[in-house]
């Protein structure tokens, strides 16, 4: 597909069109019907691999998002999140300029739901007709291109400029969102955004919004605990290449040394030089010289009083990130496990030491979530990006959640039996984690 807008729509197989209907504000535009309309440019990289991705996901372009979270549930999600010690700092950049400019301040958390929608009243009642409150999930997966969940999706900062959205309802609206993240170990904690009508199309709008995800970060720095002395701090889920704070450092490693470190955490006890071999190596060719290379250009970076030798191991404490939610699972901690769970252990990897360990932690999250049942848990795994072609969570989903909210759950298990009944991809769609 060689350009985004011209990306075939699910069960229509219609051209999506660019809506051009005049119109300063948010809200229903007139003009020509958008299906005779032809687009007369090209779309960015960035959003037409979001129609991409928002077509696989089976996003209708005339629906709507949908609230999962009543204002019960609501109330007490959001007063335990994280993100709930930013807003003081977020309302005090972000809430006159919303209201003044007939914006509006939106932050999601990690899953693409909307935690807070607030700014100017009008434009809080037009937004509401498109189900953009809170509550309501505005994840890539569930609602196709907008700023905040394909902000989530490539974990940078998004505008989406009118036309650019997936869904018709929203190209009357402009928006830009950054990520928030935990500022100790990285984790995406969610995103903020700025909402409204044409007047945001402006470069200015992605500055402000990333300056204050990184406002709310620092906030968040200074709310939290303080890093144990000595104590490293490995983050690796949802990551082709770990990151690793160490000594007041924040280190982005290779994938390689992200795999070394992704064994010795799990290894605390230390490896030998020939099984580290095996588990690192695909290739049984690889000699034990390549991995000794790669250990001293590891040292060098992180420092010979962390890494060590005979046998290998690191040194002082490491919090890992995936040993977080392999220890929540085993005390039962399902839903405080699935909300530290980023994504799959270095996702692009192929070492298999750590191929065994991404899959033995999905397998058990994932059963963990089935045999608990609860729809929450169970929508988040299904909407995210590892797991929206997983039809056991999707069947489990399925027999999991009100009737009121269960068209669109059906649809989507529909559509992917239909895909195992014809053979398409058979084998992928029964495990925890496919990767296009």
């Amino acid at each position: 597909m060689s350009d985004a807008w011209v990306a075939a729509e699910p069960r229509t197989g219609r051209t999506p069109a660019v809506d051009r209907g005049a119109g300063s504000g948010p809200g229903p535009r007139s003009g020509p019907d958008p299906e005779e309309e032809r687009p007369t440019r090209r779309a960015r990289p960035l959003v037409a691999d979001s129609w991409r991705r928002s077509v696989r996901a089976r996003v209708s372009p005339d629906g709507a998002a949908r609230v999962e979270l009543d204002d019960d549930e609501l109330a007490a999600y959001r007063e335990d999140h994280p993100l709930a010690g930013a807003m003081p700092v977020i309302r005090e950049l972000m809430g006159a300029y919303a209201t003044d400019g007939e914006h509006l301040l939106a932050v999601c958390d990690a899953a693409g739901r909307m935690l807070w929608v607030e700014g100017h009243p009008g434009t809080l009642r037009a937004a509401g007709r498109m189900n953009f409150v809170a509550g309501a999930r505005w994840s890539e997966a569930a609602a196709g291109t907008n700023a905040p969940g394909t902000a989530l999706a490539v974990d940078r900062p998004v505008q989406v400029v009118s036309s650019e959205h997936f869904r018709r309802p929203v190209r009357a609206w402009t928006c830009a969102a950054a990520p928030v993240h935990d500022p100790r170990s990285g984790r995406v904690l969610g995103a903020v955004d700025i909402t409204g009508g044409e007047g945001l199309a402006h470069p200015h709008s992605l500055g402000f919004v990333q300056a204050v995800a990184r406002a709310a970060e620092s906030q968040l720095a200074l709310l939290g605990p303080a890093p144990e002395p000595g104590r490293l701090r490995l983050s690796a889920l949802g990551r082709d290449e770990a990151v690793l704070s160490v000594g007041g450092r924040r280190l982005r490693l290779s994938r390689r040394h992200s795999e070394i470190l992704v064994v010795l955490a799990h290894r605390p006890e230390g490896v030998g030089g020939d099984e580290l071999l095996t588990l690192l190596y695909e290739d049984e060719s690889v000699t034990p010289v390549t991995l000794r290379a790669e250990l001293s250009r590891l040292r060098a970076l992180v420092g010979p009083d962390v890494l060590r030798s005979r046998p290998y191991r690191l040194a002082g404490g490491v919090d890992a990130d995936f040993a977080t939610v392999d220890r929540r699972l085993a005390s039962g901690a399902v839903a405080a496990a699935a909300g530290d769970y980023a994504g799959p252990l270095l996702p692009a990897s192929a070492a298999p030491g750590v191929v065994r360990l991404r899959e033995r932690l999905a397998g058990r999250l994932r059963a963990a979530l089935v045999d608990r049942g609860d729809p929450g848990l169970l929508a988040d795994w299904a909407y995210s990006t590892w797991g929206e072609d997983d039809v056991v969570v999707w069947r489990a989903l399925c027999g999991a959640v009100p009737a009121n909210r269960l068209p669109p759950v059906r649809a989507r298990l529909d559509s992917l039996e239909a895909e195992l009944s014809a053979g398409a991809t058979g084998l992928q769609r029964t495990g925890p984690h496919t990767r296009a």
